[in-house]
């Protein structure tokens, strides 16, 4: 009897060892069935599916009259996914691809650091043969793929390389701050218009969700393509730019150093802009070799540096309407305040000459002939103080805010700033002399003299310039209208008037 109920004792605690186990299992099957379903089902989906990322066609850039100044060609770019890759295989990718191994090393160790489950961009531009060969070996390069993207073609003869600017790929340090924008191998705009307008030009990228099997081949879009990403055109720019001015101007400038700048005064549209020597924006438009990077940067004559807005000239007589103006609206002098002219102009020890003897001269007259003694006296007249006030009502001084986010504001000397340079007292009257015919520590950029130009021509409005006019939404066709700031200078119509006679 003592048997028997041991015996009963151990099967009861053996089935209840059972029931404890299966309820166990059965606790986390339901937790793994119901409770965390989404969480595990989403990581299962994640080991199967690969997102291909599509980028979008970079917007085209038009002149005025519709024409296309900057287009798109296709162009094949190889991608590596790093956690698929062998390393082992790089000599022979290399040898394909005619690209050194440490490149290739280098940007798979970035990609790993990234994403190593993200495509890597490691050469871009190949050409349809090196494709070809890559195609017929792509079974032996787990993780290996191109892509097809575009690259930046210009079909006409004018160049305007310092208006419209290039791209190029994003440096790491701007992938460091614009990463949930960009990724390892995206091109951005480096420089003119490419840069100052990316955001619109850029578009926005695309997500394609392919099915793959544990060996990382392709097996089909995933649930139909139903949760992928279409791919957003870039916007496209008209501009102001008339492009046959453009050429006609960069055609005068063959073998020169300067700039052209051309301006509409109605709005302050930029027609033509030319900065030589330039550069090949298509040098660019892939690869570019680092030995032509070097070459452009240490060639002694600046092609890529932009004359029209960063340099700093002398301006010369041009600048003699500025003191006129201030002289005018003032009251400091009229039409009939007169000086004689002998030639030369004595102040102090010193004597300032001019071109001619102009006689009898008013200040229509003094613009017209371009009387220097005229203006040595007015300035004197007029005032250091008063100069300056009206040079920086021009804009000058300043950036004119152009929209290709490269520009110098100049130097306009002021009685503080001559404090600083010479030492306060240490400078005499003298010193303004030169000024007055715009000489002396005066200097202005090409794009500040067109804008200057442009106030006198249109009676005393100063329009932001710029050279993109519209921007076309690819997607809906609204054209969002660029706005230049406008302001109206503090000078009288009389004095205007006085001034463009």
């Amino acid at each position: 009897m003592k048997e028997y109920s041991e015996s009963s004792s151990r099967k009861s605690i053996f089935f209840a060892g059972i029931i404890i186990i299966f309820s166990i299992f059965l606790g986390r099957l339901i937790q793994l069935q119901f409770l965390y379903s989404d969480i595990y089902g989403k990581r299962s989906e994640e080991n199967s599916i690969r997102q291909i990322q599509r980028d979008p066609i970079r917007g085209l850039i038009l002149d005025r009259k519709g024409r296309i100044i900057v287009d798109n060609r296709p162009s094949y770019s190889v991608t590596v996914i790093p956690a698929e890759f062998e390393q082992e295989k790089i000599p022979i990718l290399s040898e394909i691809l005619n690209l050194d191994t440490s490149v290739i090393k280098e940007k798979i160790t970035k990609g790993i650091l990234y994403n190593r489950f993200a495509p890597v961009k490691i050469i871009r531009g190949i050409d349809f043969k090196t494709l070809a060969t890559l195609q017929e070996n792509i079974e032996k390069f787990q993780g290996v793929d191109y892509q097809i993207e575009s690259k930046r073609y210009y079909p006409t003869k004018a160049r305007a390389s310092h208006l419209l600017g290039y791209t190029k790929e994003i440096s790491d340090q701007q992938l460091l701050e614009m990463r949930n924008e960009y990724r390892m191998g995206d091109d951005i705009g480096a420089s003119g218009l490419e840069a100052a307008y990316e955001r619109y030009l850029r578009g926005a990228k695309g997500y394609e969700l392919i099915t793959v099997n544990a060996l990382g081949q392709m097996l089909g879009k995933y649930n139909d393509g139903k949760n992928d990403i279409p791919v957003r055109e870039g916007d496209d720019l008209y501009l102001a730019l008339d492009i046959d001015l453009q050429a006609f101007a960069e055609s005068l400038m063959t073998d020169k150093s300067g700039a052209v700048v051309a301006i509409d005064p109605n709005d302050g549209g930029i027609l033509a802009l030319v900065s030589k020597p330039d550069f090949d924006l298509s040098l660019f438009s892939s690869i570019t070799p680092p030995e032509v990077w070097r070459s452009l940067n240490t060639d002694p004559t600046k092609p890529l540096y932009n004359r029209a807005t960063l340099t700093r000239y002398p301006p010369g007589s041009t600048f003699k309407m500025v003191l006129a103006t201030a002289a005018l609206q003032e009251g400091i002098i009229n039409t009939n305040w007169r000086i004689q002219c002998t030639g030369a102009f004595r102040y102090g020890a010193r004597t300032f000459g001019d071109l001619h003897v102009h006689g009898s001269t008013n200040v229509i007259e003094a613009i017209q002939k371009s009387c220097n003694v005229f203006f040595y006296q007015l300035i004197l007249k007029t005032g250091f103080d008063m100069w300056t006030k009206y040079g920086r009502e021009f804009g000058f001084g300043s950036v004119t805010g152009i929209d290709i986010l490269e520009e110098n504001p100049g130097l306009l000397p002021s009685e503080e700033y001559f404090d600083r340079i010479y030492g306060e007292g240490k400078w005499t009257q003298g010193y303004l002399i030169n000024l007055s015919i715009g000489q002396g520590e005066l200097g202005v950029s090409p794009i500040q003299m067109a804008c200057y130009a442009s106030i006198i021509a249109n009676g005393g409005y100063f329009y932001n310039p710029h050279a993109v006019v519209n921007i076309k939404n690819k997607q809906s066709g609204e054209l969002i209208k660029v706005q230049p700031e406008k302001r109206k200078l503090n000078v009288s119509e009389n004095v205007w008037n006085i001034i463009r006679e």
